[in-house]
């Protein structure tokens, strides 16, 4: 590994949490603890405000941010690969902005970095959703977003229909489907929905408050994510 690729991945673990010691550091990297000491004090003597001491651990002050042009040619390819599999996956104003994002980024990377991102052999040219699914998506997501209500008329597997209002808290992709996961009004316990089978939407512009027992973290506490056959 290049020693600023080193220094790097040091820097970035210790962003990552509250106090890290030489030690734990030293076990991460598969380096000895001298070379963390001696990374470390590089590190500082470039003006990186790593706060702390050997023997005791460090961290670096809350405030500070790296500019993005640090990116590997591997992380930037990841990227692009990430924007290319996803835009046509997102609904039409999120897949927008990602594509803005990764411009940005690419924009001030080094020209190695930019020349293996946008050279990578790899594309996901279909579309596996029709518009009015991505169109849902979009609604939904800005309503979770807004904790508004929103209203269903909703067609179950066998073609059942049934009419819902939610309390939608969290949309989940499956490769093949995307669902929305909410509180059920109707069933008074959480429910899932394909959003290919939704027959109708509406967002409401009523706003719902978190309540013991029917919030995202309650839902993730008492189910594994299950599969998309509701």
């Amino acid at each position: 590994m290049r020693r600023a690729d080193r220094l790097f991945q040091l820097l970035q673990l210790i962003r990552g949490r509250r106090l890290s010691t030489a030690a734990w550091l030293a076990e991460r990297m598969e380096v000895s603890v001298r070379t963390v000491y001696r990374d470390v004090a590089a590190l500082q003597a470039q003006g990186v405000p790593i706060e702390g001491e050997a023997g005791v651990g460090y961290r670096v002050a809350r405030d500070y941010s790296l500019p993005p042009l640090m990116f590997t040619p591997e992380q930037a390819q990841a990227l692009v690969a990430s924007v290319r599999i996803a835009r046509s996956r997102l609904d039409p104003a999120l897949a927008a902005q990602a594509e803005d994002a990764l411009s940005k980024i690419l924009s001030v990377l080094p020209l190695d970095s930019r020349a293996a991102a946008d050279s990578l052999p790899l594309h996901a040219p279909s579309r596996p959703h029709d518009e009015l699914v991505l169109d849902r998506l979009g609604q939904l997501r800005r309503a979770i977003e807004a904790r508004r209500l929103v209203h269903l008329d909703y067609a179950d597997a066998e073609g059942k229909p049934s009419q819902r209002t939610l309390r939608p808290l969290v949309c989940l992709y499956w490769d093949s489907a995307w669902t929305l996961s909410a509180w059920c009004e109707l069933r008074q316990d959480f429910r899932q929905f394909r959003l290919d089978r939704i027959q109708q939407l509406a967002v409401d512009e009523q706003t719902f408050a978190d309540e013991p027992g029917k919030t995202l973290a309650d839902l993730l506490r008492r189910i594994k994510l299950p599969d998309a056959t509701s």
